[in-house]
C-alpha cells in the first residue's frame, strides 16, 4: 500500500471545507462496482509518491485549503498514514477519513488520538452480503466494531451507501438501517456506471430518482438524516 495520487482542491469531498485530496493504493475488498479500480492492487499501475512530496505539495497549499481527504484504495492499510495524519495536523489543516470500516483498530487509534476531523465510513451492501465483494473473507465483526466506535465517538462522521441495483434494494437499506441505528447521517448515493471494477457493470442502468428517494424514505426511519448525492 502507498500513495498514489494527490488532487490538488476539492469542493465536494469534505463537507462545509475546501480539500485536498490523497489517494492510497490498496484494498481489502474488490467490490464490482468500484469507482476506483486502478488503487486496488498493491503494485496498482501509477508510480507511487514520496510521502515528503505529498507534505510538500500540501504545505504550499495550506493557506487556502482547510483540509485533507484521505482516500483510496482504503487509506487504513497504509503504514504510512499516521506520519502523514500528524503532519497535515501540525500544518493546521484537518483531517476526513473515507474507509471501508474493516481495520477498526486503526481507526480505533486515529479517534483515541484525535487524528481525524471527520470520518465517512462506506457501507457497501447488507452485512449479510459482504462475502459478494471480495474473493477472499470478510470479518463483519470488524465491520460492526467500527460502526459502534463511530456512534459513540464525538467527531462528525457519515455512513455512506452507494445505490447500486442487484447490491443494494430495499431489504439491503433495512439490514444497514440496523446496524446502524441512530447515526446522525446516512448517505445514499447514486451510483455511475462509468468506471467499475467489473466491466460488466458498465451497461448496468442506475436507479431512477423515483427509487433513490423511496429507499431514502426507508433509510430516515433508522437515523436522524438522510442526504441523496448524485442526482441529475
Amino acid at each position: 500500500m502507498a500513495i498514489k495520487g494527490f488532487q490538488g482542491t476539492s469542493l465536494l469531498d469534505f463537507p462545509g471545507k475546501i480539500a485536498s485530496l490523497v489517494f492510497f493504493s490498496g484494498c481489502n475488498l474488490t467490490c464490482p462496482f468500484c469507482h476506483n479500480p486502478s488503487l486496488l492492487a498493491e503494485d496498482a499501475d501509477l508510480p507511487d509518491l514520496p510521502l515528503e512530496l505529498v507534505v510538500d505539495e500540501l504545505a504550499e497549499r495550506q493557506d487556502f485549503i482547510d483540509g485533507v481527504v484521505l482516500t483510496g484504495g482504503e487509506p487504513t492499510l497504509a503504514p504510512e498514514l499516521d506520519v502523514l495524519v500528524r503532519q497535515i495536523h501540525d500544518m493546521g489543516l484537518q483531517v476526513k477519513l473515507d474507509t471501508n470500516g474493516l481495520a477498526p483498530r486503526v481507526v480505533e487509534r486515529m479517534l483515541r488520538e484525535n487524528l481525524v476531523d471527520y470520518v465517512a465510513l462506506d457501507l457497501k451492501t447488507a452485512p449479510r452480503r459482504y462475502g459478494e465483494l471480495h474473493r477472499g473473507p470478510v470479518s463483519m465483526a470488524a465491520l460492526q466494531r467500527t460502526v459502534g466506535l463511530l456512534l459513540a465517538a464525538d467527531v462528525d462522521c457519515e455512513f455512506r451507501t452507494t445505490c447500486v441495483p442487484g447490491f443494494v434494494d430495499v431489504g439491503d437499506i433495512r439490514q444497514i438501517g440496523e446496524l446502524i441505528r441512530g447515526a446522525g447521517l446516512w448517505v445514499l448515493q447514486q451510483f455511475s456506471p462509468q468506471v467499475t471494477l467489473d466491466p460488466g457493470l458498465a451497461d448496468l442502468e442506475p436507479y431512477s430518482e423515483e427509487k433513490l428517494r423511496e429507499l431514502a424514505s426507508l433509510a430516515a426511519g433508522y437515523v436522524e438524516r438522510v442526504e441523496l448525492r448524485g442526482l441529475r
